[in-house]
């Protein structure tokens, strides 16, 4: 897809490139941005990684030869879909699924739905969007994105707008009454926490500080789950508190990091691995253990779109092939076969 130009003042980068390397790495996070001098201004250009360590994982090509990448770049953009299920790779693809649900429920109201959120992180980050009227705007395309237009996302996704780690936000804002269970492991997290969802605006940080950005503020409140809040748990009856009675469609998104997050995107960890560096007997037993207690809850026809994300660098490479039939079967879907 084409991109706008993108210019920035000289002052709004550092001239140390170690600085700005790490200046633009936090910025865009998913893809690499390489800034060069163009008079008095910085020209940044953006693209997908074609490196195996941008993934950390020594193991990588295992997976890849698994899925059937032959490049890296081609990480980014990788999904499969069947029905009520996407595979993908990087977890940001799960908006673009969750777009599609909302494009066929016109006239519903958005806050009829609770999100099954299991994951290894929050993924609330203020992604690259720009308030923008009532809607918001793609600043690196120019385009307009829109949450019940499906192609709008896809493109926010590949021009590097929407990223890993801030995919729950926007979906949030627009549907700021879903009730979000999120399932996830310590030390991350080693007790239930219950809040209330505050969709809020954040200036920019780099391409037009002047410009907002939507982001989301999680208020710690008293106990209790339902619409507009969101439960931070690591116990699965917990987790499922009620679903069961509340009659809505459920979106689950299951982020494979929280299995197993050896890496958790840092080279570090492949020298001292992380607290969730598990073998795969253990990541299997805990894949049945989840699979059993959406069954035991009668959610499992309730679930009316499933997005799985394998997550380079962070889930190994060499569990994904024996995990993901596992998951599948649990979940009541045929194992994959292209």
């Amino acid at each position: 897809m084409s991109m706008l130009p993108i210019l920035l003042p000289i002052s709004r980068l550092s001239t140390d490139p170690h600085q700005r390397h790490a200046q633009l790495r936090d910025y865009f996070c998913d893809k690499d941005a390489v800034a060069c001098v163009q008079g008095n201004q910085w020209l940044l250009e953006l693209g997908w990684s074609n490196e195996a360590e941008r993934y950390v994982d020594p193991r990588l090509d295992e997976g890849l030869a698994w899925w059937g990448l032959v490049e890296y770049r081609e990480i980014a953009i990788a999904r499969k879909r069947r029905g009520r299920l996407l595979l993908t790779l990087n977890d940001t693809w799960t908006l673009e699924s969750w777009s599609q649900w909302l494009q066929k429920q016109p006239g519903r109201s958005h806050a009829d739905v609770v999100v099954l959120h299991v994951d290894d992180h929050k993924d609330v980050g203020s992604p690259r969007l720009f308030q923008q009227g009532e809607g918001w705007c793609d600043p690196i395309s120019g385009k307009v994105v829109a949450l019940d237009q499906p192609d709008s996302v896809t493109q926010a996704i590949e021009s590097g707008a929407l990223g890993m780690g801030s995919f729950l936000t926007p979906f949030l804002h627009f549907a700021p009454g879903a009730d979000v269970r999120h399932l996830c492991q310590a030390p991350k997290c080693v007790t239930t926490v219950d809040s209330v969802v505050k969709p809020v605006w954040i200036n920019d940080t780099l391409l037009v500080p002047s410009m907002q950005r939507p982001a989301i503020k999680l208020v710690q409140d008293a106990t209790g789950v339902g619409p507009g809040r969101y439960r931070f748990t690591n116990d699965l009856e917990t987790w499922l508190e009620d679903v069961a009675l509340c009659g809505k469609d459920i979106l689950l998104h299951i982020d494979m990091d929280y299995f197993c997050n050896r890496y958790d995107g840092d080279s570090d960890f492949i020298e001292n691995p992380g607290p969730l560096d598990i073998p795969l007997e253990r990541v299997l037993a805990r894949i049945d253990k989840l699979s059993a207690a959406l069954q035991r809850h009668q959610l499992i026809e309730r679930l009316v779109d499933i997005t799985i994300a394998f997550s380079p660098g962070f889930f190994p490479a060499e569990y994904w092939a024996p995990t993901c039939d596992r998951l599948l079967i649990g979940l009541g879907e045929v194992p994959w076969h292209d």
